[in-house]
């Protein structure tokens, strides 16, 4: 074998055998995945930490294709008795049909004689002549390994596998190529091209000969149950009131940017006598001391680059939570300076012209959360985390299998979304107003120019707490403690009732933050046992790294780059988990549902915004609507997004974690999430409105739709 992979195997005693003799049954499961299998010869070895071995065996039945992908495979061998069992090790020679490698999944070596099982968790590729040794459980932090040569050759060769490169000028790092590993299964791939195929079929069968819409109601026939289902604002027939517009800000798509009013934004031409119509009787001043005024500021959209004919808004709008539990909107001003041409349009104006500013308005705020919400906080930035993870931590190390079930498809479905949806001439391209050019700016003004929203700034300065849970989640370029994603200053769930997004984000953050604190505690005992251990420190390290000098560039990550204590890394992973799981759930799941009747959600806009007050018939309302294909495909997209094709949180595709008092916390994670969903499942039976998306079971492990 090459001398850089050759390990010192003096340790083991291969001749000071004892003469007692025991028959193993050897269980070997190899990955379910391409390419997996194999023809070599497998041979073993059981070592244990006295110095005694088994002496050499092979892995073979007569007869039999063993090693084939996805297949248990049970050997029965009769060897040198071990009072225990402490490390396999295992190679393979030379294949006999040209398959170069071998992924195992897990070995179990039970001894008859004993009746002892020892697990030994690969979850490698097995390269051809090196011999691997793995210690039972296979859980271990960098500095308890006696195997480091092991584990530096393995990640070497991840850090040659899972390259970064900035692919977009500006926007995070992604991968370079998408490794073998990271790629669909081919069942997962299939689900997917079977649902997109369904969506098209559905759309060729509801064109119709006009290319334009008539009214409203001919949006509403092309709902046939088969393909496209109505979505509830359409269904319950509350797409039109302002009370499901103030809810779309709460428990829709993107539900984090409403803020808590603590004086009206300087460019919003409202005035108090314009306002105090919707008050209930209070004053401007009583309605802000009473924190039921909030606001949305788009100005981060002001200027973007459109596609041709097309325009975005940057619009600010005021919300007032009313005495019947309800945001409702009040003022929407469309674009940042007040001039003749920009009114306030206010809830009190004739119905079409209202509906025809808040069709405007969510026309902006589809950018936002396609752009920022989605794509940029939870796509991206995860990505440059799961390749972090890969480069730095060994598959030995236990916060790489904490880690490694969220990133179950992150990257494949990224590098798909590259060549399908945000490629120049793709979906988004087509069908959204700012098309890729405005979306990818919209990213890179969020990303690296919103100093006030570095993590560390946030920790030090002496305001109050934004909730009284604290969330650290993490954006693009940025970890921020925000205490369930929104930047507003709304600190409990006394402040404005039925924001089920916060009350429902803050009970799942808990019971991720618990499971991972409990689950780092059984690793790292004081400050040496994290600052010992390099892997941690060069993850953490390659997490603030600049993109220009081949890390991710995340801004504010609790430590900078240094992690010595149980906080920080708490934090850190807590924050992943909880992006990957929850904050996509949040972002994406109730698409269908916006995005499936055009007027309520609307990707694209055709004309320009109203520039005066003019009452509106609903012809107008139609006319601004895009075309019948553009409108269908979006639809598609949406319903193709919606579907959740992985397991719920907690219910794992690969199982990563042997530990035996590991496995212990998992399983009380899991018990906590059941307990949780049914108190979801009561909540939901007094909502007013429902919510269901961020119910765990319906929140899946990874991003991967």
């Amino acid at each position: 074998m090459p001398a850089e992979l050759k390990e010192d195997f003096s340790t083991f005693s291969y001749s000071a055998r004892p003469k007692r003799q025991c028959t193993y049954t050897v269980s070997v499961k190899t990955m379910d995945r391409k390419g997996a299998g194999t023809d070599s010869d497998i041979l073993c070895v059981l070592h244990n930490d006295s110095g005694q071995s088994s002496g050499q065996f092979v892995l073979d039945r007569c007869l039999k294709n063993d090693f084939e992908k996805g297949n248990t495979d049970e050997f029965k061998i009769t060897t040198t008795y071990l009072d225990q069992i402490d490390t396999i090790e295992i190679w393979r020679e030379g294949g006999r049909s040209g398959i170069n490698e071998w992924f195992v999944e897990v070995i179990k070596v039970h001894c008859k004689e004993s009746n002892m099982t020892y697990v030994f968790p690969f979850l490698r590729w097995i390269k051809e002549n090196y011999h691997y040794r793995i210690r039972h459980l296979d859980t271990t932090l960098p500095q308890q390994d006696p195997y480091t040569e092991q584990r530096r050759m393995e990640l070497d060769d991840k850090k040659k596998t899972y390259k970064m490169e900035v692919k977009v000028s500006g926007l995070p790092t992604q991968a370079k190529d998408i490794p073998e590993d990271e790629k669909f299964s081919f069942d997962y791939e299939f689900d997917v091209a079977k649902l997109a195929a369904k969506a098209k079929i559905g759309i060729k069968v509801a064109e119709l000969t006009s290319r334009r819409w008539k009214s409203l109601k001919d949006i509403s026939t092309i709902y046939s149950g088969k393909v496209f289902t109505k979505p509830t604002p359409l269904l319950n027939k509350s797409w039109k009131t302002d009370e499901h517009f103030g809810f779309q800000r709460l428990g829709r798509l993107n539900n984090t940017v409403i803020t808590l009013c603590t004086e009206i934004p300087t460019r919003l031409a409202v005035t108090d006598e314009m306002l105090a119509p919707f008050l209930e009787g209070k004053t401007v001043q009583d309605a802000i001391a009473q924190k039921k005024l909030f606001y949305v500021d788009m100005e981060i959209l002001d200027g973007i680059p459109t596609r041709p004919g097309y325009h975005v808004c940057a619009p600010i709008a005021l919300f007032y939570h009313n005495d019947s539990a309800n945001l409702v909107p009040i003022a929407i001003q469309l674009n940042q300076q007040p001039t003749q041409n920009n009114p306030v349009f206010l809830s009190s104006d004739p119905p079409y012209t209202w509906m025809m500013a808040k069709m405007w308005y969510n026309n902006s705020d589809t950018c936002y959360h396609q752009a920022i919400t989605h794509l940029g906080f939870t796509h991206l930035v995860m990505e440059g985390c799961v390749l972090a993870t890969h480069r730095n931590l060994s598959h030995s190390h236990p916060i790489f299998k904490l880690l490694a079930p969220h990133f179950l498809y992150l990257v494949a479905i990224n590098g798909l979304a590259l060549t399908t949806l945000i490629n120049p001439g793709g979906i988004i391209d087509n069908v959204m107003s700012p098309g890729i050019d405005g979306i990818f700016e919209v990213i890179r003004r969020k990303c690296y120019t919103a100093d006030k929203l570095v993590f560390s700034s946030l920790t030090k300065v002496t305001m109050e707490p934004l909730y009284t849970k604290e969330i650290c989640y993490s954006i693009v370029g940025v970890f921020v403690i925000v205490n369930n994603i929104s930047y507003t200053q709304v600190r409990d769930e006394n402040v404005l009732i039925g924001y089920h997004f916060r009350d429902d984000a803050i009970l799942v953050w808990d019971v991720i933050k618990n499971y991972v604190t409990k689950y780092v505690r059984l690793y790292y005992d004081c400050s040496v046992t994290y600052t010992e251990d390099h892997e941690i420190q060069a993850w953490a390290q390659e997490l603030v790294k600049s993109r220009g000098d081949g890390g991710c560039g995340i801004r504010g990550v609790p430590g900078d780059g240094s992690i010595t204590n149980e906080s920080d890394l708490v934090s850190i992973l807590t924050s992943i988990i909880f992006t990957v799981s929850v904050g996509h759930a949040a972002a994406n799941f109730a698409q269908y549902d916006e995005y499936g009747f055009p007027p309520n959600y609307p990707m694209t806009m055709e004309g320009l915004p109203p520039v005066d007050k003019t009452s509106l018939m609903e012809e107008a309302i139609v006319a601004a609507l895009p075309d019948k294909t553009t409108s269908l495909d979006v639809m598609a997209l949406a319903k193709i997004l919606s579907g959740m094709g992985t397991n719920k949180l907690g219910d794992f595709e690969v199982k990563y974690v042997y530990d035996p008092k590991a496995e212990i916390v998992v399983e009380e994670y899991r018990k906590e999430l059941g307990k949780l969903s049914k108190r979801m499942e009561s909540l939901e039976k007094i909502r007013q409105v429902s919510y269901p998306w961020l119910n765990p079971n319906n929140i899946p492990n990874s991003i991967s739709i």
